[in-house]
């Protein structure tokens, strides 16, 4: 098993904790993890995502995580950032930390009822998770936003599995456009090939994001 599969085994061991201690009752799970876990994306994430659905203040949330966690695992960063919540735990029975982030935003987020699990563990968790639609949604923000080539791979991924893209100007197109055409060669083969499932590998190595480019046009 490798590293990347065994901290699957530690982002479900956390979510089941969470769940347990009724953490995720106002929190929505969102972004790569949650496309991973929910909807079997073939490509792994490494920290967990959430979002507030309830007006709970963030020193709140922030403590009860901490105390949480602190049960089983070393806690080994905690703040209330500018836009969110973090906290980074680690364990001895995992390789890697794993870091868990909470927007402080509020808002009306669109969601559904999703079962979490991974074909490494035995656990399944019962989620609010957001809707392929509101995820896209975010996606494109990130990808206009930060630039990462997983953000683009998680867009194709969702239209893949049907979903529509949402109504973009021809300028939004461009600017996505543009930001596909900065991902090189080495950038699929290394970044984005080092967190893929070996069967997709090759193709987005030769293929890239021909299947997105086709979309934005």
């Amino acid at each position: 098993m490798n590293i990347l599969e065994k901290h699957e085994i530690f982002e479900m061991e956390v979510l089941d904790r969470l769940n347990s201690a009724r953490i995720l009752d106002f929190l929505v799970f969102g972004g790569g993890s949650m496309l991973r876990l929910c909807h079997e994306m073939k490509r792994f994430s490494v920290d967990l995502d959430f979002w507030k659905t309830r007006d709970i203040r963030d020193e709140r949330i922030l403590a009860e995580i901490e105390a949480t966690m602190s049960q089983e695992y070393e806690i080994t960063d905690s703040q209330l950032k500018y836009f969110t919540i973090l906290i980074e735990v680690r364990s001895p029975h995992f390789p890697r930390r794993l870091k868990i982030e909470i927007r402080r935003e509020l808002r009306e987020w669109d969601y559904e009822h999703k079962i979490a699990f991974s074909k490494f563990s035995t656990l399944q968790v019962l989620v609010k998770a957001h809707t392929l639609k509101q995820t896209l949604i975010n996606k494109i923000h990130a990808l206009l936003d930060r630039g990462e080539i997983r953000d683009a791979f998680d867009i194709e991924f969702i239209l893949r599995k049907g979903v529509e893209l949402p109504s973009l100007s021809k300028t939004e197109r461009a600017a996505l456009l543009k930001q596909l055409e900065k991902f090189k060669t080495e950038d699929f083969k290394v970044i984005l090939g080092s967190l893929l499932e070996p069967d997709i590998r090759k193709y987005y190595i030769e293929q890239q994001f021909s299947f997105l480019r086709e979309k934005l046009m």
